[in-house]
C-alpha cells in the first residue's frame, strides 16, 4: 500500500483530554502488552467496567478456511500477532462455514484460550435449535463458556434473549448481544437496546457508511451499551483509495497507511469500543493493529478526511 505524500498540516489531540467528560464514565487505558509503536487503547465495557482493547479480530471469510500447511501458517502469525499487542476480541458466527472450527483447533493448538475474549452468534429460529446450535459453537471453540453470545441479524431474537439471559445467569456466557450487518437495521436494533438487558451490540460503520454516526452511536453511549464495529473498511471496498498517497498530516496521528487513518478515524468516536475487521493476512494484521494505538484524530482532521474522500 502506498502510504507518503505531503498534503497539509492539522491539528492532533490527546485522547483522554479531548474526551474527559465522556471519560470520567467510559475510561480508556493503555494496555501493557506490546503493539506495533506503541501499547494499545482500551476502552471499558460499560456495563461492568471489565476493558478490551480497541482493535478486535473478524473471522468473516478470513477464518472460513481449510488449513493446509500455509494457511495454517498465516492464521497463527495472525493469532500471535494480535495478542502480542493486546489484542483480545475474537468474533465469529456459525454463519461463517469453518471459521468456529478453524479459531477453536488453532487456539487450543497455541494454547492460547486464556488470552481470547471470545464472541459468536446464534442464527437459526427456535429456542431449541438455537440451543443446539450454540452448543455446538462452544464445542467447535474448544471453550466451555465465552465472553459474548449474540443474536445474528435479529433472528428470532426474543425467543433467543430469553435463553441468553439464562445462559448469563448460569456463567456460560458473560455478556448478551445483539448484532445486524446492515445500517438500515438501526431503529430495530435501537428498539432493542431501549428495552435494556443487552450489554453489547454489533452493526456496521466506515467512513463510508456514516449513519451510525449522528444519532445511534450517541444512543448506545446514553443507554451504556458498548459497540463492536463490523466493516470497518467496507470488505475491501477501499482499494481504490488505497492505492493513493495518504495525506501529510496523517503522520502527526502516527499514521502512514489508509486503513490505519480509516480506523483511528472510527475509533475517535468514544462511543466506539472495538473495531473487528477480518483478515487472514500478517501483514495486515500488523497494519490494522497500529490505529489502536497513539493519538486520534480531533473534529477538524475527521472533518478533513470526510471532504478529502467525498
Amino acid at each position: 500500500m502506498i502510504s507518503r505524500a505531503s498534503f497539509y498540516d492539522g491539528p492532533v489531540f490527546s485522547f483522554a483530554q479531548a474526551f474527559e467528560p465522556f471519560l470520567q464514565t467510559h475510561r480508556v487505558r493503555q494496555n501493557p502488552n506490546s503493539s506495533p509503536g506503541g501499547t494499545m487503547l482500551t476502552r471499558a465495557i460499560p456495563s461492568s467496567g471489565e476493558e478490551i482493547g480497541v482493535i478486535g479480530l473478524g473471522t468473516y471469510r478470513a477464518f472460513d478456511a481449510q488449513l493446509t500447511a500455509d494457511k495454517k501458517r498465516d492464521l497463527t502469525d495472525v493469532l500471535t500477532l494480535f495478542f502480542d499487542a493486546g489484542g483480545s476480541v475474537i468474533d465469529s458466527s456459525p454463519m461463517y462455514g469453518r471459521a468456529e472450527d478453524t479459531v477453536g483447533q488453532l487456539l487450543s493448538e497455541m494454547k492460547a484460550h486464556d488470552q481470547a475474549w471470545l464472541a459468536t452468534k446464534v442464527w437459526t429460529r427456535g429456542r431449541d435449535k438455537g440451543v443446539r446450535e450454540m452448543d455446538r459453537s462452544l464445542d467447535k471453540l474448544a471453550a466451555p463458556h465465552i465472553a459474548l453470545m449474540q443474536v445474528h441479524n435479529l433472528v428470532d431474537c426474543d425467543t433467543h434473549l430469553d435463553t441468553l439471559r439464562n445462559w448469563k445467569a448460569e456463567g456460560r456466557i458473560r455478556y448478551i448481544g445483539i448484532t445486524h450487518y446492515t445500517s438500515s437495521a438501526l431503529d430495530e436494533l435501537s428498539a432493542y437496546l431501549k428495552r435494556g438487558g443487552i450489554d453489547f451490540v454489533q452493526f456496521p460503520y466506515s467512513i463510508e457508511d456514516r449513519v451510525a454516526e449522528d444519532w445511534f452511536l450517541p444512543l448506545c453511549a446514553d443507554l451504556g451499551v458498548a459497540t463492536l464495529i463490523n466493516r470497518p473498511l467496507e470488505q475491501g471496498g477501499f482499494a481504490r483509495l488505497f492505492r493513493t498517497p495518504v495525506p501529510g498530516w496523517a503522520a502527526d496521528i502516527g499514521c502512514t497507511t489508509w486503513p490505519q487513518l480509516l480506523l483511528k478515524y472510527l475509533l475517535a468516536d468514544p462511543a466506539v469500543t472495538c473495531l473487528i475487521p477480518a483478515t487472514s493476512n500478517p501483514d495486515h494484521m500488523r497494519d490494522n493493529l497500529r490505529a489502536g494505538v497513539g493519538d486520534l484524530p480531533d473534529a477538524t482532521l475527521r472533518r478533513r478526511l470526510r471532504n478529502e474522500i467525498g
